[in-house]
């Protein structure tokens, strides 16, 4: 079974499409080697690079981390709901590719705000005939939109573990916008057993003039182009309260990486952290 989210409020998505703006979704495309992009997303893509030359190999293994975590989740131990927010363009090993590959009964639900990825979504994120997936159009600085839209609903038994998956999208709350709190508040809605996998991106590895260069860079991108690179212990804090699982708060590149291409890449060439904790 397939469903389909179609959100009628608000504008209509083709409405909502800025290319002049660049957009994070977009412009991790164009590192991805990917065609769904547009000059602004390229410009902007370029200028971070110019600061992080190694920013494609960042976007890489972050994309090869979600695919390990959702793999240890689906596989070991057990989860077969995914709530997956600040999904991206559809391309390789998606969420619920991994997870049905596991178990093709798994039910996933996607959440962006770009109108790019709901109809790249729409079109590509089809489901096995034993499962389920879902698209909602939301922000994850919303999240009782998210909670309470029909196609979770409909999708998702929050009476069940769910495997919410962060990847790569926190470090686009700014502090103002309380991440901890909209955090806090999606995993108050989940029960006992359920799991966090989030990755973000550090400064902690670059030389203090490179880490400013590189904000700088991302400011440069508009409204949508701030990156708000944070350190290993403000990155911990998402998980309070959670068990962490082996081998706890790490690199990207070196989570439960073993079967990946050796040598692996080095902190400072990825700069993003990722871990994986149980809700008690």
């Amino acid at each position: 079974m397939t469903t389909d989210a179609r959100d009628t409020a608000g504008d209509a998505p083709s409405d909502r499409i800025d290319t002049s703006v660049a957009h994070p979704a977009r412009r991790y495309n164009y590192w991805l080697g990917g065609k769904d992009n547009f000059q602004a997303d390229r410009e902007s893509g370029d200028a971070i690079a110019a600061s992080f030359p190694t920013i494609r190999t960042a976007a890489l293994e972050n994309r090869r981390f979600l695919r390990r975590a959702v793999g240890f989740l689906a596989r070991e131990t057990g989860i077969r709901q995914f709530l997956d927010i600040g999904t991206g363009i559809p391309t390789a090993d998606n969420t619920h590719e991994v997870a049905q590959g596991v178990a093709p009964e798994s039910r996933v639900v996607y959440v962006d705000n770009d109108p790019i990825v709901l109809a790249h979504a729409r079109a590509l994120l089809s489901s096995t005939p034993e499962g389920v997936t879902a698209y909602i159009d939301a922000d994850l600085r919303d999240p009782e939109r998210i909670l309470r839209h029909p196609e979770l609903r409909r999708t998702i038994d929050l009476s069940q573990p769910v495997g919410l998956m962060l990847v790569a999208v926190l470090h686009f709350v700014p502090d103002d916008d309380d991440p901890y709190a909209l955090v806090r508040r999606l995993l108050d809605a989940l029960p006992a057993g359920s799991y966090l996998a989030a990755s973000h991106a550090t400064h902690e590895y670059l030389p203090p003039a490179i880490a400013e260069e590189a904000r700088a860079a991302a400011r440069g991108g508009g409204p949508h182009g701030l990156i708000n690179l944070r350190t290993r212990a403000e990155f911990t804090r998402f998980f309070s309260g959670l068990d962490v699982v082996e081998p706890g708060i790490t690199s990207v590149a070196e989570w439960r990486a073993e079967s990946e291409p050796q040598p692996r890449p080095s902190v400072v060439e990825v700069s993003m952290y990722g871990g994986v904790a149980r809700l008690p």
